[in-house]
């Protein structure tokens, strides 16, 4: 009974271990796609920043449409 109980606790451990190294791959790859998101954020809003400079000066994105 005792060797019984011993494999199956073995048995429980391997199988923590293998989701563990799973876990681990997928908070991995969500680094990654966080990682990429951010600079694909930062060059939006560099690009963003330079189209608004280089808007003339009286052409404000706030004001009301003619036809309102």
């Amino acid at each position: 009974m005792n060797e019984d109980r011993l494999i199956d606790i073995e048995t429980k451990l391997a199988h923590q271990d293998q989701t563990l190294v799973e876990l681990n791959d997928v908070i991995t790859q969500q680094q990654a796609s966080i990682m990429k998101l951010e600079q694909l954020c930062a060059a939006l809003s560099e690009r963003l920043a330079s189209i608004s400079e280089a808007l003339p000066a009286g052409a404000s994105q706030d004001e009301t449409p003619p036809h309102y």
